[in-house]
């Protein structure tokens, strides 16, 4: 092993890409191999809504702040990454409007009530698919497709099989989603990988123009993108099934209408699944697996792994190279199970 050696990171999800970039444009020499599949953060809208997901899930002032974090390293990071990110309000319509003022505001966030809709300014959007695509873009060469089948350590960091080669890697990244552990991984991180739930989730992407900005409500969100809009969307867990279901596309499309306060109309939906992860607590795997030099984690964000890519990266390459890490490093540390 040599100080040539890459740092191999295991995925090419919002996780794998982003900490693959953080490093890279911190100087270091990386490798991301990329299985080729469609991966959960292909089949998502791009929300980078700590204000909207705090409230719907009724967080505590601490998971909001983190959530806050997130979101506001985005800026800079979409900039240096060529990913362009939409600032524009996100209303909730319908239920209990009232209590979803209060709850934003008892979060620190921004509220404007106007009858029965909540307006706020704190969440962001990307395209999932530029998003991705810019940041392999710039990482160039450094994503190569392969499926990593076997690792092993070795004298001074790891080796790994891919296909009928073996790599020599300084250390490895697993963003590998909700995916099986690898032949040959330590057992902390076996069990730690085990231990992840994986939650269904299925969205439509419409060919029509609906909306100019996303809409929440009780049941589903519709929010704009390049193709049209994209409503979602289920989150089911403890399931792996990747085809579409006729109930839940249904269900999915009356509450997009009843939040958008208007009648059903004839819609061109493509329905898609996609499969991810989630921790005992809701938040990422993110650093390195307790006890194993050289491995890290970037894991399971639930649904906010666009929101937290730029974090979770930042976490993970900190890890990597020694550095204290951000704040919010402890909160999402693999050893606090």
């Amino acid at each position: 092993m040599t100080s040539s050696s890459p740092i191999v990171i295991i995925g090419a999800g919002v996780l794998g890409l982003c900490t693959a970039f953080e490093l890279h444009r911190r100087g270091r020499t990386v490798l991301v191999v990329d299985p080729g599949e469609v991966n959960a953060s292909l089949v998502a809208a791009g929300m980078i809504a700590p204000a909207m997901e705090s409230a719907i899930d009724d967080a505590s002032v601490d998971r909001a702040r983190l959530f806050r974090a997130g979101r506001d390293l985005w800026p800079e990071f979409a900039a240096a990454a060529g990913i362009a990110l939409a600032c524009r309000p996100a209303e909730w319509r319908g239920g209990d409007v009232k209590g979803m003022e209060t709850r934003l505001r008892a979060l620190g966030f921004d509220a404007r009530r106007d009858g029965a809709s909540v307006t706020t300014d704190d969440d962001y959007q990307v395209e999932p698919t530029q998003a991705l695509a810019a940041l392999r873009q710039a990482l160039g060469e450094a994503v190569v497709a392969g499926t990593v089948t076997a690792i092993a350590r070795t004298d001074g960091g790891w080796r790994l099989e891919v296909g009928d080669q073996w790599l020599d890697a300084e250390a490895v990244v697993l963003a590998t989603g909700a995916g099986d552990a690898i032949a040959g991984l330590p057992e902390t991180a076996r069990r730690l990988i085990a231990e992840i739930q994986p939650i269904r989730g299925q969205i439509g992407v419409a060919a029509g123009h609906l909306v100019d900005h996303v809409v929440r409500g009780p049941g589903a969100y519709v929010a704009p993108m390049a193709s049209g809009a994209v409503i979602g969307a289920t989150m089911e867990p403890g399931r792996r099934d990747a085809a579409p279901h006729a109930e839940a596309s249904e269900r999915l499309t009356q509450a997009a209408w009843a939040a958008l306060g208007r009648s059903p109309e004839p819609l061109s939906i493509e329905w898609r699944v996609g499969i991810r992860g989630a921790t005992a607590d809701g938040l990422p795997l993110a650093g390195a697996a307790p006890g194993e030099e050289g491995l890290y984690l970037a894991l399971a964000p639930r649904r906010n792994g666009w929101l937290l890519g730029p974090l979770v990266g930042a976490v993970v390459a900190d890890a990597i190279e020694g550095r204290t890490g951000a704040p919010h490093a402890r909160a999402l540390d693999p050893g606090r199970f």
